[in-house]
């Protein structure tokens, strides 16, 4: 599956900001000839396309899959009022149809090329089976469960969609063979093969890896006037997270974040207030809480961290002043502790990258002397930099095989559990060929339609595209060869076609 993040950031869906628990999957298809998501993609990404929005387009014309709304924003993809109550609950996913079909009256249509039509039709089943199977474990749903995945008319008949008889009339009067029934089992399936996000995220229930002499050993590395008294309650992190099934190694690493290694250093909290991890600075100027001992602060923490992570009972009766108001469950990861990086937009922290910060924390514990434990796995990341963590293509095992996506992803590094760069892809474009078959094409001096046009149009025609960039407008630009010296003659990629 070819997944690629296209966010609508300008349809009143996205601006409005609304967000749901994720409960299910709905799936659509588009209702007109059109095979190309960047077609939908460009019309709707717009303040005055305030009627429809869906969480992704799957093309026609290759599998590829677009997001478009962040997978736990609400979207208006199944009707209003009471009859479009999926859209609380169900990310909506549309498929792009055969440009070869013509509608006729409601969803029958006539069919001028069944062999492409079905071809299309298959390709985009295909996506759709491998997106769900993605987003069936990203979201722990059950796709054989009641209700879980369901398609527009689906939904209608369970009165939370409006009257559509989306895909199943697609599928039917083109003699594919495909059923809901069928798609389901098919997602069931799919999931054995499709990695998870979290499949190499750190959870924060568990045993701690890293030793108290190594915390320590770390702390007076960082911090050489530190207090006695808090090298003293350094192993309180690990009995207190043992009691309630909490890492205290992780517990301990965001305290050395929140507290700038206990110097308390621009820290809204002083040691005086035993409370080691900001809690109840909710805003600037706020003093937050309280306790009366070191481990009462660590015990109220502890606890805290276990109401994101599980929705377990506590062992210890609560001493946690905001436990209540946490979402139980809602951050089973480390990396899910910020707000901007948790799926459901929840967490305990807003700044970006707030978990990759404790888990960089961690991992130079880990790798201080001191410990009996060794890391026992590590993760090459591939991404643009290390702290754009949301344009990361893949975490491998294996160096090698890291190397073989950064050089499938010009401009792409590897990088190691500590964020330095091990290698930067060297990999040159490949020019190739694209077929024009409209007349006026505009060519631009930059990629993006709030770049100034040439003035020129391609015509009709097969020309050779030397660089790709992103760029808004299409869901992608190519150079034209003949203006590649100065780099200032642009075309967008969706209204030509590879040949």
């Amino acid at each position: 599956m070819k997944l690629v993040e296209s966010i609508m950031t300008r349809n009143p869906c996205y601006t409005a900001g609304r967000k749901i628990t994720v409960k299910g999957l709905m799936l659509h298809s588009v209702g007109c000839p059109q095979p190309k998501a960047s077609v939908f993609i460009n019309s709707w990404n717009s303040p005055s396309h305030d009627s429809s929005c869906v969480h992704g387009f799957i093309d026609g014309n290759d599998g590829t899959v677009y997001q478009t709304l962040p997978w736990n924003h609400r979207g208006w993809h199944c009707g209003s009022g009471n009859k479009g109550s999926g859209n609380n609950t169900h990310i909506g996913v549309e498929m792009c149809e055969p440009a070869c079909i013509k509608y006729t009256a409601g969803s029958n249509f006539t069919c001028s090329d069944t062999a492409t039509a079905k071809a299309v039709a298959k390709r985009t089943y295909e996506a759709a089976v491998e997106l769900f199977a993605y987003l069936c474990k990203k979201y722990s749903l059950n796709p054989l469960a009641d209700g879980v995945i369901i398609s527009h008319r689906e939904g209608h008949s369970r009165g939370i969609a409006s009257n559509h008889e989306d895909p199943e009339h697609l599928w039917t009067q083109l003699g594919t063979g495909y059923t809901m029934d069928g798609f389901r089992k098919a997602v069931k399936a799919a999931m054995g093969g499709v990695s998870s996000d979290t499949d190499r995220y750190t959870k924060i229930m568990g045993n701690a890896t890293a030793t108290a002499e190594q915390m320590k050993a770390y702390l007076k590395a960082k911090n050489p006037k530190v207090a006695q008294s808090v090298l003293d309650m350094v192993p309180l992190y690990l009995s207190e997270g043992k009691a309630e099934g909490v890492r205290g190694d992780i517990a301990f690493a965001q305290s050395c974040l929140e507290t700038g290694n206990f110097t308390f250093s621009g820290s809204a909290v002083t040691l005086s207030q035993n409370n080691f991890c900001g809690m109840g600075v909710t805003s600037n100027g706020m003093k937050g809480n309280s306790f009366d001992t070191p481990k009462n602060g660590i015990r109220a923490q502890i606890q805290h961290l276990k109401a994101y992570a599980s929705k377990a009972a506590l062992k210890n009766e609560c001493i946690d002043p905001r436990f209540k108001y946490v979402t139980r469950g809602c951050a089973e990861y480390v990396e899910w502790l910020g707000q901007q990086e948790n799926p459901d937009g929840k967490g305990w922290a807003a700044g970006t990258g707030y978990g990759e910060k404790i888990l960089t924390i961690l991992k130079a514990i880990l790798a201080t002397a001191g410990g009996t434990d060794k890391i026992t796995e590590a993760w090459y990341r591939v991404r643009k930099t290390w702290s754009d963590a949301k344009s990361q293509k893949g975490a491998f095992k294996s160096h090698s095989n890291a190397k073989k996506c950064a050089d499938e992803n010009p401009g792409y590094s590897v990088f190691d559990e500590s964020g330095k760069a091990l290698y930067t892809s060297t990999a040159t474009f490949k020019p190739y060929l694209v077929k024009v078959e409209v007349s006026d094409l505009n060519i631009r001096k930059g990629p993006g339609t709030n770049c100034a046009k040439t003035g020129k149009y391609t015509g009709k025609g097969v020309f050779t595209i030397v660089e790709e960039a992103d760029g808004k407008g299409a869901s992608m630009w190519g150079l034209l060869k003949s203006y590649q010296k100065n780099r200032d003659g642009w075309i967008s990629l969706d209204y030509a076609r590879k040949v």
